[in-house]
C-alpha cells in the first residue's frame, strides 16, 4: 500500500502545473494554470487544492518545485527568472515552507526535466546526455557518468550571434532568442507587421498579437511559406545550440521536450540537419537527438524523485 505522496510542480514562463504523486512516482492528480501576473499566489492556491484533497491514509512528506531560471538551492531562492520577472529575487523556498509546514527543495526546471527522465524517461538508457526543454524558453540539464551535474546549464542563454537581438536576460544573441515559442512567435509578430503574406493574418480576428505557436504549426502544416520559414529558421538556431552541446560533452544522446515538440517535422528535423553540418561528425554520428518519454511530466517526476527518493538513486554531484 503506498502511504506517502509529494506535491511536485513545475513553474513555466506560460504554465504552473503542481501534482500530487506517489512513492512509486505515479501521479495521482495533476492541477495546470497560466503562470499570468502573479505566479506565488497561483501557486501556493493549487497547492493547497492538492493538500486539500489529499487521499484518505495517505501523507505528504514535502514539496518540490521546479522553476525556469537561476537557484541558490541552499536557501531556495530564485536568483533570477528571465521569464517570470516577479520570482527574480524571491525565497520561494522559504514562501512555501512558512506557508504550508512541509519540507522544499527548489530545482531548476531543466535540471528537474533531466532528473525525471534519468529517473523514470528516456534517459534511463543513457550515462551521458544533455536536456533541452524547449517552449517560452529554452534550458537545460546535464547527466554525466549517471549523475545530474550541479550547473545552472543555461544552454538557451549561449550566445550563438555576437551582434543579435538582446534577449530577456539583457545578454544579446542568445540562443533562446533565436529558437524558441516566444522567439518565433515575435519574428511572426514582426513579419505580419511588415506586410508578409500568410494566413496567421486571418486568426484571432486579425488580432496578430494573439497568435500561438500551436498556430504557426498549424499554419506551416497548411503549407503556408511565412510560417514553414519561421520554423526552420528556428529549427536551424537550435541546431547551432545541439552542435554546440555536441561538441563541448559528446553526450550519447540529446533528450528534448516541451511545447515545440510538436513541430518537430519542421523545426526538430530543421535542427537535426544543422547540427550535423555544424558538430565533429564523428561525434554527431554517435549521439541519439531524440524527445522525452516523460513529455511535460518530466519535472515534476524529477522533483518527486528529489523529494521522495533523496537518499538514494541520483544524488546531486557537489562541486
Amino acid at each position: 500500500m503506498i502511504r506517502h505522496c509529494c506535491i511536485a510542480g513545475d513553474i513555466g514562463g506560460s504554465n504552473i502545473r503542481v501534482s500530487l504523486v506517489a512513492e512509486d512516482f505515479r501521479i495521482l492528480s495533476k492541477l495546470k494554470e497560466p503562470s499570468g501576473g502573479e505566479p506565488l499566489v497561483v501557486l501556493i492556491r493549487l497547492i493547497q487544492e492538492l493538500l486539500n484533497n489529499l487521499p484518505p491514509a495517505m501523507s505528504c512528506c514535502g514539496i518540490g518545485l521546479a522553476v525556469a531560471g537561476i537557484i541558490d538551492k541552499s536557501s531556495g531562492t530564485v536568483l533570477r527568472s528571465p521569464n517570470i520577472q516577479s520570482l527574480s529575487g524571491l525565497g520561494l523556498g522559504s514562501a512555501i515552507k512558512d506557508k504550508f509546514g512541509l519540507p522544499v527543495i527548489i530545482e531548476n526546471d531543466a535540471n528537474a526535466a533531466a532528473y525525471g527522465e534519468r529517473v523514470a524517461g528516456a534517459g534511463r538508457d543513457f550515462e551521458d546526455f544533455v536536456m533541452l526543454t524547449l517552449g517560452t524558453g529554452i534550458g537545460g540539464g546535464i547527466v554525466i557518468a549517471g549523475r545530474l551535474l550541479a550547473v545552472s546549464a543555461e544552454i538557451g542563454h549561449a550566445t550563438i550571434n555576437m551582434t543579435g537581438p538582446q534577449c530577456g536576460c539583457g545578454n544579446s544573441g542568445c540562443l533562446e532568442s533565436y529558437a524558441s515559442a516566444t522567439a518565433i512567435i515575435g519574428n511572426a509578430v514582426a513579419a505580419l507587421k511588415n506586410d508578409s503574406e500568410s494566413m496567421l493574418k486571418d486568426l484571432h480576428n486579425g488580432n496578430i498579437y494573439k497568435i500561438s505557436a500551436e498556430d504557426i504549426y498549424n499554419a506551416a502544416l497548411e503549407g503556408d511559406p511565412l510560417a514553414r520559414t519561421l520554423l526552420r529558421d528556428a529549427g536551424r538556431a537550435l541546431g547551432i545550440g545541439i552542435a554546440n552541446i555536441i561538441n563541448y560533452f559528446s553526450p550519447q544522446a540529446v533528450i528534448l521536450t516541451g511545447g515545440l515538440l510538436g513541430a518537430w517535422n519542421i523545426y526538430v528535423e530543421a535542427a537535426m540537419a544543422e547540427a550535423s553540418k555544424r558538430a565533429f561528425p564523428e561525434l554527431y554520428e554517435r549521439t541519439r537527438i531524440i524527445a522525452s518519454s516523460l513529455g511535460d511530466d518530466a519535472g515534476t517526476v524529477g522533483m518527486a524523485a528529489l523529494v521522495l527518493n533523496r537518499p538514494k538513486g541520483l544524488k546531486l554531484k557537489k562541486n
